[in-house]
């Protein structure tokens, strides 16, 4: 199966470094295949499900922000936040949820109801990668 390098790194250092046959993650106006041979691309990621397929082995992970870039001979994925499913606390994400929508309900101006969404949506997106 044709390949592509794959780099996905977080503020924390490198997260991955290698061929990879298929990247599926979200960008910030939905998801976006990458395949080899993809034409040059640049986009912001928004908040999901990112799934890499690497010698036939999908694997699943929670990808928060960051920017993704396609270029002839790599692509880049820099996120804020990226966690491999197996690795995922689904007791802690679980909490994170239920503390994110009491925020939400107790959101005394925009800017703190926009902070709880965010933390919801990370939490929500661990919870959906850990399966």
């Amino acid at each position: 199966m044709t390949t592509f390098h794959l780099q996905i790194v977080t503020p924390d250092g490198g997260f991955y470094d290698g061929d990879a046959e298929k990247l599926i993650v979200r960008a910030l106006g939905g998801d976006v295949c990458i395949l080899p041979r993809h034409a040059p691309y640049v986009t912001a990621l928004g908040t999901g499900q990112a799934t890499v397929v690497i010698d036939g082995q999908r694997r699943t992970a929670a990808c928060a922000g960051g920017m993704l870039a396609v270029t002839k001979d790599d692509v880049r994925l820099v996120a804020t936040t990226f966690e491999w499913a197996e690795d995922i606390d689904k007791n802690r994400a679980q909490r994170a949820k239920e503390e994110a929508e009491r925020r939400i309900q107790s959101a005394k101006d925009g800017a703190e109801l926009e902070m709880a969404k965010a933390k919801l949506s990370r939490a929500l997106a661990r919870i959906k990668a850990a399966g």
